[in-house]
């Protein structure tokens, strides 16, 4: 293979399926699905009807040509763009920097223990699309997360929250969807902030995929929901945020499954919101466990490549009970913002084991804190000495969410909150992450960009998680 390092800006436009489309949005024509609608390749741009070509009838996305024959005989090139170069550049003289200068040539793999975070592009592309699904393609994230939720229809589809909708796509601008939301429009007053709620199970899946993915943001003084969508942080951008293309977890199970080389997939089961209470119109949370097996069982795809995950520890057991092969590589997500919830969850960690459970998803700040002879190093939790001891293995979440480490304290970041006090540069992503590999001994980081992980582990000869639970 050949790897080269191009700027991201071109690494985003291309998808490693398709070859490139002159003129044709991102690069490339979507393939379709049921009914015609998207199921993976291009997203549009904003514009009127006709703008940038014809629109399809459902999404209001320019339709594109035909696509040509795949690129997967060309040579696959993982692309790393600038950011990692400039993080280590920004480092403090030490080991690791010098270690991390001397594998700046190269050459880049594709790597399982880069996983692309709700795609693996969000700190520029939206989250939970196929351009930002390409974007941690092309960055050489070995597997890549579609988060599950389901519709009015009880289909499966790629959301971070079943109640995001209004704030991570356009749906407040289609008046007749927006009229379907949990909590309608309403605009800023006096005295109160704008306010909305729309979820997945407002709407059917064919109306979900009409919709447009966004930056996720929202304005709490707005008057209009044109308004209410909001501008992301200054440091994410919106140079990409033109329309990006939903999934289905289907879709997305093909999008993945036709990369070259070949990536492996992390779903997530989201837990349903208060809003969403189960069952869901006689929809159990045991029939959406196992739709959500379903589906990649009929795709035939191997278990042996899937790290599905869930917060709720009843999910992991329903898997390792009637999907053993599935559940015995399940990913139990752990966040443990209290002191009682480290407790209760320490004291658990045994249990786990004995349960069949093999790898925790723990957040950054339930692993790393501020210690050292001088108090002023980043070092391991207890927690994270008394899961690894446990025998648990571990994949954390989540890199590249944080913005400048300068300000996280100020900001009141969360990644990084439990050692606010000594972030200071840029550089230090690669010490936290240097702690969390190296004294820890995770499996693998789910990152919102995803070549900032590929360089780590290929510097260092990591692999990702392994086929090697019973």
């Amino acid at each position: 293979m050949l790897y080269t390092l191009l700027p991201a800006a071109f690494a985003l436009a291309v998808s490693g399926a398709p070859a490139p489309i002159p003129g044709a949005p991102w690069g490339h024509a979507p393939p379709t699905g049921a009914g015609g609608l998207p199921s993976g390749g291009s997203g549009g741009f904003h514009g009127p009807p006709g703008a940038h070509g014809p629109l399809s009838s459902l999404s209001g996305r320019p339709s594109a040509p035909v696509a040509t024959p795949s690129a997967s005989a060309l040579p696959f090139n993982v692309q790393l763009g600038p950011r990692p170069f400039y993080l280590v550049d920004n480092m403090t003289d030490s080991a690791l920097k010098t270690k991390l200068q001397s594998c700046s040539n190269g050459p880049f793999e594709v790597t399982g223990f880069s996983i692309g975070h709700r795609g693996g592009g969000d700190l520029q592309i939206p989250e939970e699309s196929v351009q930002s699904e390409h974007a941690g393609e092309r960055m050489g994230a070995g597997i890549l997360e579609c988060d599950v939720s389901f519709t009015h229809d009880r289909g499966l589809v790629c959301r971070h929250s079943l109640c995001d909708l209004h704030t991570t796509t356009d749906i407040l601008t289609r008046p007749a969807l927006a009229a379907k939301c949990t909590v309608p429009f309403t605009p800023a007053n006096a005295t109160s902030p704008a306010n909305a709620l729309c979820c997945t199970s407002d709407i059917t899946t064919a109306e979900y995929m009409t919709l447009c993915s966004k930056m996720d943001a929202f304005n709490a003084s707005a008057r209009t929901p044109q308004a209410y969508l909001g501008v992301a942080p200054t440091w994410r951008t919106e140079l990409y945020d033109t329309c990006a293309t939903p999934m289905t977890l289907d879709s997305y199970i093909d999008l993945v499954d036709a990369m070259v080389p070949q990536r492996n997939f992390t779903p997530e089961l989201k837990t349903p919101p208060a809003q969403v209470p189960m069952p869901f119109n006689g929809y159990t949370q045991q029939q959406y466990a196992q739709d959500f097996v379903n589906a990649f069982v009929n795709k035939n795809i191997s278990f042996d490549r899937v790290w599905p995950q869930s917060f709720l520890i009843d999910d992991i057991i329903f898997w390792l009970k009637n999907d053993h092969s599935f559940g015995k590589q399940a990913v139990y997500l752990i966040e443990a913002d209290t002191p009682a919830d480290v407790a209760a969850f320490t004291a658990n960690l045994t249990t786990y084991k004995a349960m069949g459970i093999n790898i925790i998803g723990p957040a950054i700040p339930d692993l790393i804190m501020i210690g050292g002879p001088n108090n002023n190093s980043v070092v391991p939790t207890p927690f994270a000495i008394a899961a690894k001891n446990a025998g648990l293995d571990m994949i954390a979440w989540t890199f590249e969410r944080s913005g400048p480490l300068a300000t996280v304290k100020a900001r009141g970041e969360y990644y990084f909150s439990t050692v606010a006090d000594i972030m200071h540069t840029d550089g230090q992503y690669y010490e936290v992450l240097d702690v969390l590999v190296q004294q820890i001994g995770i499996k693998g980081m789910f990152s919102d960009w995803s070549a900032t992980i590929t360089y780590y582990a290929n510097c260092f000869g990591l692999k990702g998680p392994q086929n090697v639970y019973t």
